[in-house]
Order: structure tokens, then sequence, then C-alpha cells
């Protein structure tokens, strides 16, 4: 049973009810953004909640149990401080979200109907729809280390030790010539080898998708020139000039980590377990050299 604060079960037991919904959105950068289905914007806790944002929900419905309790927000793209650029750039990713039912009249009276996180975004011509997954969905996240041949670690987190600042691990360039959304020559890298960079990072250092990060493709030379090709575009169009920040590329493979960077004591992976195909072997009469791997000689 919820408390509701002083005053809202009268207002409640009243029959006419001047209610409305409240959404509180706090991104993984610390920004946090109000939103409300009224028609005047409202504000309680630190927090402005902007009206005529576009916003309405599916119901709200509890699960028992651990299952994950889910929602649907829908909404337009038309909010100052929500628009497609920043869905795309992923500042909204895993974003905290409270919900809230609220007395437009009197804000005090007020109660927290759902927390939670966002989950999978779909965006489409001028609006989107966002999952809102309750907390139970942490619960089904692996948890601890995986067994598995590659590394579990981020080249140069606490995890890897590596230190990208040695040299020849970073490297400051400049866009060149941009071929498309994700693909552009680069100036700046004329000593180091096609594929160096494959699997590293781009930070942009100068401009519009400044502070953004994305993770490279593809790095090769074409013709003597350096082209990166990113997984993904950024949340703005790459333009000649713009300056980066390009860290060397790991595959997570033990003799990647143990030869490109002399890191193997730190190799988080389990690269000499046995795989499948030892587990289904067989011993072999028909294999008297016993070079079979695992098969044996009769």
């Amino acid at each position: 049973m919820r408390d509701l604060p002083v005053g809202m079960q009268e207002h409640l037991d009243g029959g006419a009810t001047s209610l409305c919904w409240c959404w509180r959105l706090t991104r993984s950068d610390g920004v946090v953004l109000g939103f409300t289905d009224h028609d005047r914007e409202l504000t309680f806790d630190g927090t402005a909640f902007e009206a005529s944002s576009g916003f309405s929900a599916s119901e709200v419905n509890d699960s028992v149990g651990l299952s994950v309790s889910n929602l649907d927000v829908t909404g337009a793209l038309q909010s100052n401080s929500l628009n497609e650029n920043d869905l795309a750039a992923g500042y909204f990713d895993d974003a905290h979200v409270d919900i809230f039912r609220v007395n437009w009249q009197d804000v005090s009276q007020r109660i927290v109907i759902r927390t939670g996180s966002l989950g999978e975004i779909k965006r489409g011509q001028g609006g989107f729809t966002a999952e809102v997954r309750g907390l139970s969905h942490y619960l089904q996240q692996p948890m601890g280390r995986i067994v598995q041949f590659t590394c579990d670690a981020d080249l140069g987190d606490s995890k890897c030790g590596f230190d990208l600042n040695n040299s020849g691990f970073k490297e400051i360039a400049v866009v060149f010539d941009v071929v498309d959304g994700r693909l552009f020559s680069a100036s700046g890298l004329g000593l180091y080898l096609s594929g160096w960079f494959t699997r590293g990072m781009v930070r942009w250092t100068a401009g519009g998708n400044t502070g953004q990060s994305v993770e490279i493709k593809d790095h090769r030379i074409v013709n003597g020139e350096h082209l990166i090709e990113l997984w993904q575009g950024p949340a703005y169009a790459i333009d000649n000039g713009d300056g980066f920040e390009i860290t060397a590329g790991c595959d997570k493979q033990f003799d990647t980590c143990r030869i490109k960077f002399s890191n193997g004591v730190n190799f988080r992976g389990f690269p000499h377990i046995p795989g499948n195909d030892f587990v289904t072997s067989y011993p072999n009469r028909d294999d008297p050299d016993n070079d079979g791997g695992s098969r044996w000689g009769g």
C-alpha cells in the first residue's frame, strides 16, 4: 500500500481531480530534465517540468515477482531539451526515470508511480517511443566475470592497466576529407601502419560532436591516405577540419595484448581453456601417430 501525501487522498475522494503526469529523466552525465503532460510548466524538487512536450505513456502495469515491469513512453521530438541528435548521441541511454502523479493545483500532492530506466528507444519521423524498464531489469544483467577466450576489459581501463598515453598509442588528428557519415580521411597519422587503430576509439575534440566518442570499425591506408571508418555515424555531421583524439585498437585477443601492448600479464580472458572441439572429441583407434589433438592412438 502506498502512503499518500497529506491532502492527496482527500483530493482523490472528492471525485473531480486535477491530476497530471510528470516525468523526470536523469542522464548518465548528470543532466536532469523534466516533462509533463499538463498545459503549463510545473516545478518541484528543484526540477522544472516542461509543458507541451508531446509526452504520453502507456498503462502502468506492475507484475508479481522478479519479472521486469515495463511501459512505453511516446513523445514528439519538439522539445528544446529532447531532440533527435541527443537521442542518436546516446545521451539518454539507460537514463534514470521517475514517473510522478501530481496534483497540478498543489504540486506538494504528488506520488512516485514508477522508478526505472530507459531501455530500447525507437525513432521515427518527428517522434520516438522509449521503453521504461523497472528496476528488476538490472537483476537480469550478467554479473561478475565471464569465462571466455577474449578479454573482458576495455583498453586503458582499470582492469586492463595499460597507459594509453604511452608513445604511439594515442594521437591528435584532424579530418581531412569526409567521404560519408561514417567514413573520412585524416591528417596527422602518417607514421602509423594500416589497421593500427582498427577497433580503437575516436573522441571528438573540435566540431559539432565535441566530447562524443565513437568506436572505429576499420582503419586502412589507401593511396597514402589514412581512412577511418566508424561503426556508426556521430550525432552531428562530420566536417572537414574537425579535430579528434584517436587511440590504438585492441581485438581483445591474447596475442594482441602480449605483442602489440606488452600487457599479457593483465590479460583478462582465458586463452588456454579447452574449446568446443575438445569437449566433443572422442578416442579414435585410427590415429596411431596421436596427432589428432585430444584423440588417442591405438
